[in-house]
């Protein structure tokens, strides 16, 4: 069996980042994992790249021979991935182990989380290939300030959610870059009364209803809950990396390596 985490969520978020701090923390810890680039438009890499889409379609080439913009042309792109899942996709993953543990580095185009099909094909053909696969959305943290943008970024946690179906791990990016912590504290595990409380005193009174649907539509699909990740820190790290370990059941078969440890030295 094998193990994913599909990397998604808007452009700008720290996706790439993402997968470049936890590729160097697994390297240190001597952990094997293989980051692979799904977006066409990618151009520098700050980790080793196992697999490349731009190895069967670039978005450069689409957009000078088709004529298409950058999201048409993007789109056009993950919908030629999606052609050649059982070709060059199933040929580039045949060249990994049952047990190796893929990060999938995704374009940052929020409809492809919400209602465009590719990226749910995606997920289903991997289930095929005995991967456990696990959603890791990133927020970035600093437009996280107010209770509307808060609702708004759990609006698309929940219509990715609902698309992929898959396990989810929500994530607040970029705490390195936040100077005031205290104002994202109530955030990350918030009460529902306090949301709609606050809610209510920012929107107009004919939208009560409305604030008060969308708290229990939150609430009642727990998307209140966000990791914070700050970078800088490895136990951050570790402690998210633990996380979407637990959601695809990581190591859970593994065997007790005693090789891993060194025998204790005698003290003379």
């Amino acid at each position: 069996m094998g193990y994913a985490q599909l990397v998604i969520g808007p452009a700008g978020s720290g996706k790439s980042t993402y997968c470049s701090s936890l590729y160097q923390h697994c390297e240190a810890v001597r952990r094997t994992m293989h980051v692979v680039n799904l977006d066409p438009a990618a151009e520098n890499f700050d980790y080793p790249v196992a697999m490349d889409i731009r190895e069967l379609i670039s978005l450069d080439d689409v957009m000078e021979e088709l004529g298409l913009g950058p999201n048409g042309g993007l789109m056009y792109c993950m919908e030629h991935l999606e052609e050649n899942l059982d070709n060059w996709f199933t040929e580039e993953l045949d060249n990994y182990l049952d047990d190796d543990y893929l990060v999938f580095d995704c374009p940052g185009q929020i409809e492809l989380y919400s209602h465009v099909p590719v990226l749910r094909n995606f997920v289903e053909h991997l289930k095929r290939k005995n991967f456990n696969v696990c959603a890791v959305y990133l927020l970035d943290s600093q437009f996280m300030t107010d209770v509307t943008k808060f609702i708004s970024g759990c609006m698309a946690c929940l219509s990715a959610m609902v698309q992929l179906e898959l396990p989810h791990v929500n994530i607040l990016s970029k705490m390195d870059l936040v100077t005031n912590k205290r104002d994202l504290e109530e955030f990350l595990d918030p009460e529902p009364r306090f949301l709609l409380s606050e809610l209510n005193q920012r929107m107009a009174p004919q939208f009560a209803k409305l604030n008060k649907a969308l708290i229990e539509l939150v609430n009642d699909y727990s998307m209140v809950s966000f990791i914070p990740l700050d970078l800088r820190k490895e136990s951050s790290i570790r402690y998210v990396l633990a996380q979407i370990d637990n959601c695809i059941q990581y190591g859970e078969d593994a065997d007790v390596k005693v090789k891993d440890f060194d025998p204790p030295e005698d003290d003379e």
